[in-house]
């Protein structure tokens, strides 16, 4: 009786899968040191520019400039950059007055958290830093997106502290439910995807790819910081994602700032085609968004007895790169309006594209 052989297309199959095999298990391999040696190198060549706080089990990283009071805090975006997103307007503000930005829980320089990301954690992150390092308010609040529900949850869970708030294109408790009128669909942050990126992160594929997320409107040794821990950020970046129904809810409970002064800083450019498709917007759907926006800042404007709204045209999200004087000019009036106990100056409609004043103190 004849033996039957392997046939020599199944043997080369065979061949070729352990080659495949072999060949990832090197790859995984290589990634691993590459990554390992990647973080080693940015804790040395890009150390943290502040201070890193001790809260305990874990640190906060927290960068005071300049002297003076009210202290202005600067609250990041939902997104890697951290205290490095106010870059282009931290020194100049920290002229005027003490200015600090800081990096959320396992963001840029700060060690990860064990804890939800939601919005109180957040507020009481802050709080703890400020406290341990010895930086005491009254504080104006400076928030960019995301960072607006956050400083709003700070003020509500810590009121005494603070004096005064400026949003920058901040979120607004109600966007989500408003955008869902435009689309007919609630917009959610693509999390499938980064999670698969984030499980990567040990081979080193997120650092590589770091550089898609490049922004050439701010300088490049503050875009190669940013590459250095991209990987290492990405994750509580998720984290804070995932809470980001709760967080956004947190805040809408609280939205009476009183005659704490305030200036709302929208921008108004239009949704190039990246933004629609990330919005999942068609162009008109687009108009349709920054009337929506303009309308929810306007409400925003409403919080506070002593508020200005003012409208960029030319500036997209993040108003502090693109229209820095815009952000620096908002902080000082509130700032000037708290050492004064005077009314916010009034901005003229050419230097801002639309500017109101909502109250006088």
């Amino acid at each position: 009786m004849a033996v039957p052989t392997r046939s020599p297309v199944r043997r080369w199959l065979r061949r070729l899968f352990k080659t495949l095999a072999v060949a990832l298990v090197l790859a995984l391999v290589a990634g691993l040191i590459y990554e390992t040696l990647a973080r080693r190198r940015s804790a040395r060549d890009f150390p943290a520019p502040g201070e890193l706080v001790d809260l305990g089990t874990r640190r906060i990283h927290l960068d005071c400039r300049g002297q003076g009071t009210p202290i202005v805090v600067f609250e990041a975006g939902l997104d890697t950059y951290g205290s490095l997103s106010w870059s282009p307007v931290h020194d100049s503000i920290a002229a005027t007055t003490r200015a600090c930005a800081y990096d959320r829980a396992g963001v840029m320089w700060s060690d990860p958290s064990p804890d939800l990301r939601s919005g109180i954690a957040v507020a009481q992150d802050l709080h703890a830093a400020l406290a341990a390092s010895g930086e005491s308010g009254p504080f104006v609040l400076v928030g960019h997106s995301l960072g607006g529900p956050y400083s709003m949850i700070f003020t509500k869970y810590f009121p005494d502290q603070v004096a005064g708030l400026v949003f920058v294109d901040a979120s607004h408790p109600d966007q989500f439910h408003r955008f869902a009128e435009i689309t007919g669909e609630v917009a959610e942050p693509p999390l499938g995807v980064l999670r698969v990126l984030r499980a990567l992160a040990p081979t080193g594929l997120p650092r590589l790819l770091s550089g898609l997320t490049r922004n050439a409107a701010i300088p490049d040794s503050i875009n190669r910081t940013l590459g250095a821990y991209f990987s290492t950020s990405l994750g509580p970046m998720i984290d804070e994602a995932a809470s980001l129904e709760a967080t956004v809810t947190e805040a809408g409970t609280f939205r009476t700032l009183g005659n704490r002064p305030l200036v709302v800083l929208t921008a108004m450019q239009p949704l190039d085609s990246a933004g629609l498709s990330a919005m999942k917007m068609t162009a008109e759907q687009g108009v349709q968004f920054r009337q929506v926006w303009k309308t929810l800042h306007i409400d925003q404007a409403n919080w506070s007895s002593v508020s200005r709204h003012e409208l960029y045209p030319e500036a997209g999200h993040y108003i502090q790169i693109d229209r820095p004087d815009a952000v620096i000019r908002a902080v000082r009036d509130v700032v000037s309006a708290i050492r004064t106990g005077t009314p916010l100056v009034p901005v003229a409609a050419a230097d801002s594209g639309n500017a109101s004043p909502q109250g006088a103190m």
